[in-house]
């Protein structure tokens, strides 16, 4: 009922304007989609008509179930590496028993992402970090722009996704370098960049596309050793049904998944972004849904995997496309070129199509983000260093994966460490600090005031254990231990059992310890091994102050504690 109000609505709404506004952006799509649809397709190991096939049907199921009214979705560079490195070692790329693979493996992206979507499981991407997303990206776009060097200077290399394999064998074949597919590649690639400059939304990769063609056809040039697309097959997209076999499947999975899921989350951060400038709402588990019904439907019309696209949903928006309607017509255009324009693609020269996804892609790596992650969390640049370099020389299927395992155990080792400091009495703000801050911080012998700015559990508590041992193994006249729990939120069986043992263990040595601050979260949990009854002393929540003024400690020897001066500073 609700979705039916929906549609009402947006016809009621739409209008001339609208439409004309659509239509301008879609044309302007269309003319981005074309050229870069061939060239992801290129890079993905197929057929370059499988990269129009991917602008057709999967633009029109978007377009339907979306959330989002500006996300243009089709193929992008990334993906088109990912189903590279997923699919080249298991066949030849270009034969069909490849393409066969690619279309499992785009049904398979599909079908988890619609899974997650109906889940409702969208909230899984939160836990990839940032950093690693941000680190694997970087390293990626070089990887993609080291992988069409041999489309830029008309060589053979090997199907290589690690970095250093393939430098070697540029720099193997070097002396085999064609003049003239060089000279076709570096002016394409200053061209677009010149385009660029002049006007984003100037269709300058179209242009070049039908220049270079026009040249390679009037000059001869594939005579001369300039390798052209050929044949591109002319009609629409056939029913055809994935062989699907279990082993198939099995060998897929792992690269499924990693596709599923780095597709949502780019066309995710995208949509977000211009629906923020446009203020509207996305839901995230209908695009999981949108996305998938794309793909899952889009591998039974040949479609390789796709996702939204950062450049063709800016110049989208930049362009004044309003609704999901721009899809639509972009959809459109592209199966009238392929019902009767495919043929004018025949010379077009594969180092145009390297030219593209380098310029494309040469934003993509991110050092300043690297800059700006040291500058704010170490730790954070660390895992963006670790994931890049995975990436780069292990392979690019298995960046996101090392690295969000590198991310798991700095936080574990993080969290098995937590921040414990000794507290000083701070005479000017009459409260108590980190005596490592606070060099004028006074300090007592008598007692020793420590604060534990984690929640206890089974992998810390050794460590607060073991620490409160060497903070006492110099100090001869303590008789107090104060833990400030005012950052603690949780505890564990094991950290309560621990807690009782040092109290117990201490406390034959003339050392009492106490608490302060503790919640009462923390105090129910302690009630319910009878703290209340065993250690009614500890089971202290008073701030800090008054605590030490109740037990009669006097930090401070050349003035009283004043009565009333709460603990709210630390």
């Amino acid at each position: 009922m609700l979705e039916r109000l929906k549609k009402r609505t947006f016809l009621t709404i739409y209008n001339s304007n609208l439409f004309t506004s659509d239509l301008l952006a879609g044309i302007t799509l269309f003319v981005m989609l074309i050229p870069q649809g061939m060239a992801y397709a290129m890079l993905a190991g197929i057929p370059p008509v499988m990269g129009l096939y991917a602008a057709t049907i999967p633009l029109f199921i978007y377009a339907i179930f979306a959330s989002s009214k500006h996300l243009s979705v089709g193929p992008v560079a990334i993906s088109s590496l990912l189903v590279f490195s997923g699919v080249s070692g298991l066949a030849e790329p270009n034969s069909s028993s490849y393409v066969s693979y690619v279309l499992v493996l785009a049904a398979m992206v599909g079908a988890i992402q619609l899974l997650l979507g109906v889940s409702r499981l969208g909230f899984i991407v939160k836990f990839i970090p940032h950093s690693v997303m941000n680190g694997y990206t970087s390293a990626a776009a070089i990887v993609i722009g080291v992988s069409q060097i041999k489309h830029v200077l008309g060589i053979d290399v090997g199907n290589y996704l690690q970095i250093h394999y393939l430098l070697f064998d540029v720099l193997q074949e070097f002396k085999n370098v064609n003049l003239l597919t060089v000279l076709i590649g570096l002016a394409s690639m200053s061209l677009l960049i010149i385009f660029k400059k002049i006007g984003p939304r100037m269709p300058g990769a179209l242009i070049i596309v039908i220049i270079s063609s026009a040249l390679v056809y009037l000059f001869s040039l594939e005579e001369k050793g300039v390798r052209i697309v050929g044949d591109v097959p002319t009609g629409l997209p056939a029913f055809i049904l994935p062989d699907f076999t279990i082993e198939t499947i099995k060998l897929l999975v792992p690269m499924a998944i990693t596709i599923a899921l780095m597709g949502f989350m780019e066309s995710l951060a995208i949509a977000k972004t211009i629906a923020r400038k446009e203020k509207y709402l996305i839901y995230p588990n209908r695009e999981l849904k949108a996305i998938g019904l794309s793909n899952l439907i889009g591998a039974f019309f040949q479609s390789m995997p796709i996702n939204g696209s950062f450049s063709r949903t800016a110049v989208n928006h930049q362009s004044g496309g309003a609704t999901q309607v721009t899809s639509v017509i972009t959809g459109i255009l592209v199966i009238i070129t392929l019902l009767f324009f495919t043929s004018y693609f025949y010379y077009l020269p594969n180092a145009v199509l390297a030219a593209i996804i380098l310029v494309a892609v040469y934003s993509l790596v991110d050092i300043k983000e690297l800059k700006h992650l040291f500058e704010i969390n170490r730790f954070e640049g660390l895992v963006w260093i670790t994931t890049f370099i995975v990436t780069l020389f292990v392979g690019i299927q298995w960046g996101i994966v090392i690295g969000a395992i590198f991310t798991l155990i700095l936080l574990l080792k993080k969290s098995a460490q937590p921040s414990i400091v000794e507290l000083g009495y701070v005479k000017e703000e009459k409260t108590y600090h980190n005596i490592e801050r606070y060099l004028d911080a006074v300090t007592s012998d008598q007692a020793l005031i420590i604060r534990i700015d984690s929640s206890l559990h089974f992998a810390n508590i050794s460590f607060i254990e073991e620490k409160l041992k060497n903070l006492l193994m110099n100090r001869r006249n303590t008789k107090w231990v104060i833990i400030n729990m005012a950052g603690v939120n949780d505890v564990d069986t094991i950290s309560v059992d621990t807690l009782e043992e040092m109290i117990d263990h201490y406390q034959r040595q003339g050392i009492t310890i106490l608490f302060s601050n503790m919640k009462g979260s923390i105090r129910d949990t302690m009630n319910k091994v009878h703290w209340n009854k065993k250690y009614q002393e500890q089971m202290n929540h008073l701030p800090l102050e008054q605590l030490l003024k109740e037990k009669g400690i006097n930090i401070d020897s050349s003035k009283q504690l004043e009565p009333g001066v709460l603990d709210y500073h630390i």
